[in-house]
C-alpha cells in the first residue's frame, strides 16, 4: 500500500495527516495512507526511509526544510535561490525535492493585491521566509525581513519599526508561530496603530483562523488572509508531483 507521510518536529497539530486523511476518504483512496514521523534530529531521517520501503511522498515542515537537502538525489525541482525543500518524491528509491510552499502562498495571495501593495514586511526569518521572499521576488514586490536581533538574511529589528516604516510597508506577512495553537494570546510585536484600511495582514498560521495578529490588523480595517488556503494549495500540489 502506498506510504505517504509528513516529517517535522513537533507534530502534534499538524495540518497535512488530518488533510490527507480526509481527501482519502472524499476520494475513495482505499489503497493510500498518510502518517507523521516526528524527529528532531534530521539524522533519523535516512533510517526512516529505510524502515518504509512503502514510501512515496513526503512533505517536511520545520525544522528541516534547509536540512533535509543533503538527503535529496535531485533538486532540480527547487527554483534557484530558493534553498528550502517542502516535498519529497520517491521513484525507485531516487527522492525528487522540490519546493509548494511558494507556489500555495502565491496563489492565495495574489487575489487580494492592489496597485498600492509594493512593499512588504516580512516577521520572522524561520524555515517558511525562503518560500516566501522567493514569492514576493517573482510577484516584483520589495520586502525587508524584521526579525527580533540583528540578523544575517533580516534587514530590521521589530525596535526599529515605526510609523514611516508601517504606513510604507502595506502588506505585513507574519511567518512566526506567534499566536498558533496553544499559545493564542501571543502575537508579533508591531505599532499596529500605524495599521490602514490600505493594509493587507496574511498570518500563514491557520489554527486559530484569526490570530491575535489579524484581528488587530481587522481593528483597523486592514483586509486580513491565513494560512490554510496556502496549505491546502500546497498540500494539492505535493499530490500532483507525487502521482506525476
Amino acid at each position: 500500500m502506498p506510504l505517504f507521510g509528513l516529517i517535522g518536529y513537533p507534530l502534534s497539530h499538524s495540518f497535512s495527516k488530518k488533510y490527507f486523511t480526509k481527501k482519502f476518504e472524499r476520494e475513495g483512496l482505499t489503497d493510500c495512507r498518510f502518517e507523521n514521523f516526528s524527529f528532531e534530529s534530521i539524522a533519523d531521517f535516512p533510517i526512516l526511509i529505510e524502515r518504509n520501503p512503502d514510501l512515496k511522498g513526503i512533505a517536511v515542515t520545520i525544522p528541516h526544510k534547509q536540512s533535509v537537502l543533503q538527503f535529496i538525489d535531485d533538486v532540480r525541482g527547487i527554483p534557484e535561490g530558493l534553498t528550502a525543500c517542502n516535498c519529497i518524491s520517491i521513484r525507485e528509491s531516487k527522492l525528487y525535492g522540490f519546493n509548494t510552499d511558494y507556489i500555495g502562498f502565491e496563489k492565495s495571495m495574489v487575489p487580494f493585491l492592489k496597485p498600492h501593495h509594493q512593499h512588504a514586511l516580512v516577521l520572522g526569518n524561520g524555515g517558511a521566509t525562503a518560500a516566501i521572499i522567493f514569492a514576493l521576488k517573482r510577484l516584483g514586490i520589495s520586502y525587508d525581513v524584521v526579525s527580533r536581533k540583528p540578523h544575517k538574511g533580516s534587514t530590521l529589528t521589530y525596535r526599529e519599526l515605526d510609523a514611516d516604516i508601517i504606513r510604507k510597508s502595506k502588506i505585513i506577512i507574519n511567518t512566526t508561530p506567534l499566536g498558533m495553537y496553544p499559545n493564542v494570546d501571543t502575537y508579533p510585536d508591531i505599532p499596529y496603530e500605524f495599521i490602514s484600511s490600505d493594509h493587507l495582514l496574511y498570518d500563514l498560521t491557520y489554527n486559530p483562523v484569526k490570530t491575535l495578529f489579524l484581528q488587530k490588523g481587522d481593528e483597523r480595517a486592514a483586509v486580513i488572509k491565513n494560512g490554510e488556503e496556502m496549505l491546502v494549495l500546497q498540500a494539492e500540489e505535493n499530490w500532483r508531483i507525487w502521482n506525476s
